[in-house]
């Protein structure tokens, strides 16, 4: 069997699985996979109970779910799909980040492998899509930048925008109006007494962009040194 094999629904469930565990070390439930799957818990128990039986995950009844080897190495083939085809879409027909993720979501279940390829191949083989998360390579290799949320940067820090998170739309929009990009270099300061919000600024800009823990829980950072 290949992931071709697999229902679209099926498809979703592991790269979902995957996704919820790249960044975070948090047991993965069926709870959460509905949420994040926007369906009933029961229709996930039901599928839960029929990908263990095909040996793509593990799960005890009340227990978290994990994938087996076969199932991640499903997961990545879907991952990488996706992102290559959102990097697709934002670099050869103009989208903007925020628009790329339901598009993908569609796409992924349609394309053949040739085609992943090919667009690998014509993008160069990029290693990161446009929000930040690393692309798996045609072997499912994944090299993850070393970052940290923004959340837990320090007043006086200077850091690197190495990720953000696709989940909202609307957030993306902000960033980027923000100048708030993978890549982008940001100063740290404390916010205002008891408003828990980060004052940034951006790429050298004086503005002073403050964020609530909204934004910087949806922003993974690496630190720069003096010299950057």
């Amino acid at each position: 069997m290949s992931v071709t094999q697999l229902s679209d629904s099926a498809q979703n469930y592991l790269k979902i699985i995957f996704s919820l565990n790249e960044w975070s070390d948090e047991a993965v439930s069926p709870t959460v996979i509905a949420e994040k799957a926007g369906v009933k818990l029961s229709t996930v128990s039901g599928a839960m109970s029929k990908l263990r039986q095909q040996g793509l995950l593990n799960h005890a009844p009340y227990g978290a779910v994990s994938l087996t080897a076969l199932g991640r190495e499903y997961a990545v083939t879907m991952v990488r799909r996706h992102r290559l085809i959102e990097t697709f879409l934002v670099q050869m027909l103009g989208y903007r980040w925020d628009q790329v993720h339901e598009e993908a979501e569609q796409l992924e279940h349609a394309v053949s492998d040739f085609m992943v390829q090919r667009i690998d191949e014509l993008l160069g083989y990029p290693t990161r899509d446009p929000h930040g998360d690393p692309i798996p390579t045609a072997e499912g290799a994944i090299s993850f930048p070393a970052a940290t949320l923004l959340a837990q940067a320090k007043p006086g820090q200077k850091v690197r925008v190495e990720r953000i998170s696709d989940a909202d739309s609307e957030l993306l929009q902000y960033f980027s109006e923000n100048g708030i990009i993978v890549g982008a270099q940001l100063n740290i300061a404390t916010g205002e007494p008891f408003s828990d919000t980060l004052e940034v600024t951006a790429n050298g800009e004086p503005t002073v962009i403050r964020l609530g823990a909204r934004a910087t829980e949806a922003v993974w950072v690496s630190p720069l040194d003096s010299t950057d």
